[in-house]
């Protein structure tokens, strides 16, 4: 198995809303190489969840282009999308219980996931899945008897079930404590490490974030940064703008004229008033 490549040029997805259309997403590009693991980042409302249902291909874009290894999303039928979902993409929802059967134990929900595989999909033991993410010696207990920890474990080794190349997951670690999380963030590194699998995961915990190697900001639909290693820069759009960092940009309100210049290599930027004087 080998994870699947993200890909989307001005990416568009427009709901209705007392009715109004508001714009979710306001052309969205970004590129996820092949066993990549990336967070996404950003206020409540910012788009992720958005962005990671059409990933999913649980919403349809409104516009614009949206790959996933081979699979154009913008123009697949809804029993294509079926098909990718029940092999290729994998997808753990906001809420451990929303991806599991209850009355079922771990390995009998990792089984029933794995019923949905393509025919032509040689998947592992059910009891090798749970043993990636460390819950083998709990394969046969009720969920009931788990720690919130588990159960969100448990979710995961759902999601990869048939072994698929991306893996969405939605606050994976949010509601549990921090030795929990650690848990569950630990094993998702341990299924990107040892599969290859391509991971993005929404997150709004700050350790969570600094312990991936990439993150994506979203805010207002946009792509406001990247972080690489710790590090957050911004990023440029295709349409040249540039949005500023929180910090910067309470120095200069909408509205704020600012010279651009380059000195040396640099770029400068310095606010100058209405007449133009810096």
């Amino acid at each position: 198995m080998s994870g699947l490549a993200i890909s989307t040029t001005g990416l568009v997805h427009i709901y209705r809303a007392h009715g109004h259309d508001v714009a979710a997403l306001s052309g969205i590009g970004i590129t996820v190489r092949p066993g990549e693991l990336v967070g996404l980042l950003g206020p409540s409302g910012a788009g992720k969840s958005t962005l990671l249902q059409l990933c999913g291909g649980l919403l349809t874009p409104s516009a614009g282009r949206l790959q996933i290894g081979e699979h154009n999303l913008a123009t697949m039928t809804e029993a294509e999308l079926d098909r990718m979902r029940s092999g290729d993409v994998g997808i753990v929802l906001q809420g451990a219980g929303r991806n599991l059967i209850p009355y079922l134990s771990p390995l009998d929900n990792v089984r029933y996931a794995q019923q949905a595989a393509p025919r032509d999909r040689e998947v592992p033991a059910p009891i090798d899945v749970l043993e990636l993410v460390g819950l083998r010696e709990h394969a046969s207990v009720a969920l009931t008897a788990l720690t919130p920890g588990q159960v969100q474990l448990c979710a995961v080794a759902v999601g990869i079930a048939t072994m698929p190349g991306l893996l969405l997951a939605d606050e994976p670690t949010s509601q549990l404590d921090h030795h929990a999380r650690d848990e569950v963030l630990a094993a998702i590194r341990t299924i990107n490490h040892r599969t290859g699998m391509t991971v993005l995961l929404i997150t709004h915990d700050p350790e969570v974030a600094a312990a991936l190697p990439r993150t994506i900001t979203i805010r207002d639909g946009r792509i406001a940064a990247e972080g690489r290693s710790g590090e957050e820069y911004a990023v440029v759009a295709t349409d040249g703008s540039l949005p500023l960092p929180p910090h910067v940009a309470e120095l200069l309100p909408a509205g704020t004229l600012v010279q651009v210049t380059i000195e040396d290599g640099q770029v400068r930027l310095s606010p100058v008033d209405q007449e133009g004087s810096s």
